[in-house]
């Protein structure tokens, strides 16, 4: 099955970058702040335009956008709109920082952000987050998390993952597929050691032909194989894979209604998501989000949200 990824943040036109940039200066000027104003622009504009207001601002008024941005907005809003402004992987790169920093680990966002990303991504995020923190992304993970979870976000980050044009090869397939049942569901206890080279080395359409094989071969699938062999944060980041392979926009549309279920609400992955995702599948999520929970994720965000940060992200949606 070929993934459709519609995005529903893209180029605006026409654009003028010295013309929004002064817009965006008059908005924040004088008393008050016009947030409407804000948000019109800064939600219709792509990333790569957003740095280029950026650039514009700075050239002409001396500050920095982000600055004055920070300094007129607050709460969960500026945090909407200070991840708009950001380079796309340097914003994935200050989360996981933030998933690792002060007591305590967010496993669920490193396997968001780490099991779902092609070996092609994953280099531009090891590259980035060195140059941003001054610490290798293998390093400070191996000393926040441990055993085979530990072992497998290891094995992703160090980018063992086969190139997404690598050819599929459906002998393999079978092969790797009879490896994973020999290693879990044919025998007493688990050889995780298995799944973890299986998991982290194949390409995603490799990985697609394995579970095809694998429920051929068993008669079950790999998430059924997955549940039965393991726990805790191996399994989550297993199923994040297997998800991703099937269908990306499953995987996120799941964490956002588990970031909205319940009492309270996950705000940062509500907004890790809606933002990181803006240019790549938003439109595909919405669609299965509809699908899986006979809801529009417009009508959710609605009742978790209010005020600007409602606005904003519902502006990023594109309307319901």
């Amino acid at each position: 099955m070929d993934y459709k990824a519609e995005p529903c943040v893209t180029a605006h036109s026409p654009f003028n970058a010295a013309s929004d940039s002064q817009e965006l200066r008059g908005a924040m000027r004088g008393l008050g702040t016009d947030e409407q104003q804000i948000i019109d622009i800064l939600t219709t504009r792509n990333n790569a335009q957003r740095q280029l207001i950026s650039a514009a601002y700075a050239t002409e008024f001396e500050r920095d956008l982000i600055d004055d941005l920070k300094g007129e907005l607050g709460g969960k809003f500026e945090n909407v709109i200070v991840a708009l402004m950001m380079p796309p992987v340097e914003y994935l790169c200050q989360q996981l920082h933030s998933a690792m920093a002060g007591m305590g680990t967010e496993e669920a966002t490193l396997v968001e952000i780490l099991c779902t990303k092609t070996n092609e991504e994953m280099q531009q995020i090891v590259a980035s987050y060195e140059e941003q923190w001054g610490r290798p992304l293998a390093e400070q993970m191996c000393s926040e998390t441990s055993g085979f979870f530990r072992r497998l976000l290891t094995l992703i980050v160090t980018g063992v993952r086969d190139p997404l044009n690598t050819p599929v090869d459906p002998d393999l397939a079978k092969d790797q597929a009879s490896q994973l049942f020999a290693a879990g569901e044919a025998k007493l206890g688990t050889d995780e050691e298995v799944f973890n080279r299986i998991m982290s080395h194949a390409s995603f359409p490799q990985l697609r032909l394995v579970f095809e094989e694998y429920k051929e071969l068993t008669g079950q699938t790999i998430e059924q194989a997955i549940k039965h062999e393991m726990a805790d944060e191996l399994h989550e980041a297993m199923m994040a894979i297997v998800e991703c392979v099937q269908s990306p926009a499953a995987f996120f549309a799941n964490r956002l209604y588990k970031a909205m279920d319940g009492a309270g609400t996950d705000d940062d992955t509500l907004i890790r998501i809606i933002v990181s995702r803006s240019e790549i599948d938003l439109a595909t999520i919405k669609q299965e989000f509809e699908r899986i929970y006979n809801r529009t994720l417009h009508s959710a965000i609605e009742s978790e949200t209010s005020g600007d940060y409602k606005r904003a992200l519902t502006a990023l949606l594109g309307g319901a």
